[in-house]
């Protein structure tokens, strides 16, 4: 059974019309009613999960989602379509929030801005959506860390192996400090490769990490100077620069 399929694979189609034409007249009326009977009796939600599946399957193909997240955010819009939380909601803005949601489920590493690109929808409306339907189904999700978009980050970044162990570290310790409470994990992570790159002699700027990380610069310098300050970093982060020869962006 696989719920991207709008049947879940289970369903078969009465009568090829090959088939049809070996039968007497009389069956071949009494398969054509059963026909029709088995068209109409396809409802509002069936037909809905038709559309919704299709698109779901091609934004996971776009943000290369892992197959059980995909199978994932299926079971989720099928509960949320039983349940009628499709109503007063744009179909995409639901699949949205189920992909979200099976991404969060399963630690696969996809942002709101992500997904937001995927289906041209605020990510606002996508965030709202996915913690009403969240609420409504009764998904327990556990909060994300900043560890589990770090090595994305890293790679989106070309960083090195040796700069992603330093930010790894820097990480945990943040974690230990409870630095990273209340803190959106992306820049958490986005801003501890920042500092691990400058570390290890290797050039990249604020702006080019925010826009990997999908969030603002802003953001990068906040939790840049407070992993500093809170990790006691400045020295060896200011060595690092007069080694390099870079300057301190502002």
């Amino acid at each position: 059974m696989t719920y991207t399929k709008p049947d879940q694979g289970i369903g078969t189609e009465i009568g090829r019309f090959s088939d049809l034409g070996k039968l007497k007249p009389e069956d071949r009326r009494r398969i054509g009613r059963i026909q029709t009977w088995h068209r109409r009796i396809s409802t509002a939600i069936e037909r809905n999960l038709k559309f919704a599946l299709t698109e779901l399957k091609r934004s996971s193909s776009f943000l290369n989602m892992p197959r059980i997240a995909e199978e994932e955010a299926s079971m989720i819009y099928r509960k949320a379509a039983e349940k009628g939380l499709v109503r007063g909601r744009s179909m995409e803005s639901v699949v949205a929030g189920a992909l979200y949601a099976a991404c969060r489920r399963h630690a696969v590493p996809r942002t709101l801005d992500e997904i937001s690109s995927a289906f041209h929808l605020d990510k606002k409306e996508i965030g709202k959506t996915y913690r009403f339907i969240s609420r409504q189904i009764g998904i327990r999700i556990l909060p994300t860390s900043p560890l589990d978009y770090v090595f994305r980050f890293s790679s989106e970044l070309n960083l090195s192996s040796k700069t992603t162990s330093k930010s790894v570290e820097i990480l945990k310790k943040a974690i230990e400090h409870e630095i990273t409470s209340g803190k959106g994990p992306m820049g958490i992570a986005a801003a501890a490769l920042y500092v691990a790159a400058l570390l290890c002699g290797e050039k990249k700027t604020q702006r080019e990490v925010a826009d990997v990380a999908g969030v603002t610069e802003v953001t990068i310098r906040n939790r840049y100077k407070e992993l500093l300050e809170e990790l006691d970093l400045e020295k060896e982060v200011r060595k690092a620069r007069e080694k390099g020869g870079m300057l301190e962006e502002e």
